[in-house]
């Protein structure tokens, strides 16, 4: 029955959002389990839609029309789950620092991390440090993601990793945004930074140890 599940995700990566839904339906029409629909359909389409992102041959507008494509079929299928069936592989909490309030990138590698089964807790943007702290201690999140679009906030960035380093060590940051790079996480002793979302959804999986589907 895998050949269903490879139809879904093309139809993913082809942006149709009604083949995806036929598919979604005919899973629940055969009786095929749902949750393996949405890991190896829905998410592999995405997890690819995310390689086509990093590889500059899908841009932003693709990658959004993708996932509403993605969100079709898993609004058929997320009501048949039963509970407990998808394993949520951690929570991520994510947020452009304080002082910007761009938010696209984040959006995007929300989308592609929730994508690939993690938990997200999304602060939105202009996040203080303070409010990183304190949504750790409500959320306890195995990894933080920060992003920032500007240089004027870099600072601001690094300041926040170091007190979370300081006041959650066993917890993994990941950084990204256009004006940082690797050697300004090695600096300010991020534990991963990712140029764009599918190597954020790469480093999540490294961070936490899990082996990532192909």
């Amino acid at each position: 029955m895998s050949e269903i599940y490879q139809k879904m995700a093309e139809a993913v990566v082809k942006m149709k959002a009604e083949e995806v839904q036929k598919l979604a339906r005919r899973v629940l029409d055969e009786g095929l389990p749902p949750e393996v629909a949405i890991e190896k359909g829905l998410a592999a389409g995405m997890n690819e839609v995310g390689r086509l992102f990093a590889a500059k041959e899908y841009f932003v507008p693709e990658v959004l029309v993708c996932s509403r494509a993605m969100y079709a079929g898993f609004d058929i299928l997320k009501d048949k789950v039963v509970a407990g069936k998808i394993a949520r592989k951690g929570t991520v909490l994510i947020g452009v620092v304080d002082g910007d309030f761009h938010d696209i990138g984040k959006n995007i590698v929300k989308l592609m991390l929730e994508a690939s089964g993690f938990r997200l807790v999304d602060l939105g943007k202009n996040v203080s440090a303070d409010q990183f702290i304190s949504s750790v201690n409500a959320e306890k999140p195995d990894i933080i993601a920060l992003s920032t679009l500007m240089t004027t906030t870099m600072d601001s960035m690094a300041e926040i990793v170091a007190l979370l380093n300081k006041e959650n060590p066993e917890i993994k940051t990941m950084i990204g945004g256009a004006p940082v790079n690797p050697d300004f996480a090695r600096s300010i002793q991020a534990h991963y930074y990712g140029e764009n979302a599918r190597e954020a959804v790469v480093g999540a999986h490294e961070l936490l140890g899990i082996p990532l589907e192909t």
